[in-house]
């Protein structure tokens, strides 16, 4: 299996399943001389971990990540760095029922025809487990940005089913509840929904936007090294995202050009529909961007499938499944975010030199 690996002069290739012995990542091109922990790492992985509200999977897993190579007395040396964590609550036993079973809506089916062969043991490589080295990876390139060029990463749920969550912003109050959602007043709404949904059986969708401020200008090239592109790109290698958006995004179709042209003053830019992108190229300006998210298809609700045979089945999947994939993708979100913008940056500084803040 090729493509684990991801950015051009900062990259990170993952690897490992999500019942495998243990999952992890090489980070190649950090430049030297960043402070890091593990301990810090460990902050922004317990952000996207499961198990923490009755809301998501509740499968723990203890997150410890190891550092294997690439820091000196808790600096990097510029070197690959070599992370790894353990799996420590892995049920494989709760997928032997459907070991010969292809599951409606998961990457099962496409697996098999493209491999002939697959782990079915929650999804394998397959799993959003994979997504834990994204965010390892992310606090990396987070510290950097901020610390180099005072660039903030904020995600939020924007939109969980049919209840918009974003309508009325509190910045401050996204950690303080397990959906990270910006608006106090929307969660018991959000809880409310998910515990009718948790009993239904059925599962739901959602959507996660992400925001980047204090981005310099000229990050991102013409044609074929957009930075909205690579964005993108970034956003739907995340299980289970089937749509992404920058700035105004398919509200762009029902806009008049008088409207969506974002007109410019001396004082700077009068609206933002672009997501601070143009020509794929940075603007200065917030960079903004939306994912949506698929119902989770992991359901105990029978359905009809097919077997390796192609024989036709009833499926039902048990074990331990989120009724809702979007509630832990903030961190994900905004982890990928910061892997592009800082290869983006290193790549503008090589080719360019100067970054004009």
């Amino acid at each position: 299996m090729s493509h684990n690996r991801f950015g051009q002069l900062f990259s990170v290739t993952t690897f490992g399943e999500s019942h495998g012995p243990a999952i992890g990542c090489v980070i190649d091109g950090c430049p030297p001389g960043l402070e890091i922990s593990a301990e810090e790492i460990r902050l922004e992985l317990e952000r996207r971990a499961t198990g923490k509200s009755r809301h998501t999977s509740q499968r723990r897993e203890k997150d410890d990540v190891q550092i294997l190579s690439g820091m000196f007395e808790g600096r990097t040396t510029g070197t690959p760095i070599a992370l790894v964590i353990e799996n420590t609550d892995a049920r494989s036993r709760d997928y032997e029922n459907i070991k010969r079973q292809l599951r409606p809506g998961h990457a099962d089916y496409t697996y098999w025809k493209k491999y002939g062969f697959r782990d079915y043991r929650g999804g394998g490589r397959s799993s959003a487990r994979e997504t834990t080295m994204r965010v390892a990876a992310g606090a990396l390139a987070r510290k950097w940005l901020k610390q180099e060029f005072g660039i903030g990463i904020q995600g939020w749920l924007a939109q969980l089913g049919p209840h918009r969550a974003d309508r009325n912003m509190d910045w401050d109050s996204i950690d303080d509840n397990p959906f990270f959602c910006p608006d106090p007043e929307m969660v018991p709404v959000l809880e409310e929904y998910m515990d009718a949904l948790r009993k239904s059986g059925d599962s739901t969708g959602a959507r996660v936007n992400v925001i980047a401020r204090n981005v310099p200008a000229g990050l991102g090239a013409p044609v074929y090294g957009k930075l909205d592109a690579d964005l993108a790109a970034a956003m739907m290698s995340i299980n289970a995202a089937k749509g992404v958006e920058i700035g105004a995004g398919f509200d762009s179709v029902w806009q008049m050009g008088t409207e969506h042209r974002d007109e410019m003053t001396a004082e700077g830019f009068i609206g933002n529909h672009a997501g601070g992108i143009l020509g794929g190229i940075s603007s200065g300006q917030d960079v903004i961007v939306s994912t949506a998210f698929k119902p989770t298809s992991s359901l105990r609700i029978p359905c009809r499938g097919l077997d390796i045979d192609g024989n036709e089945v009833e499926i039902v999947t048990k074990g331990r499944h989120d009724p809702c994939v979007g509630i832990r993708a903030t961190p994900i979100v905004e982890a990928m975010m910061a892997i592009v913008l800082m290869d983006h940056v290193l790549r503008h500084r090589g080719q360019i030199g100067k970054i004009y803040k």
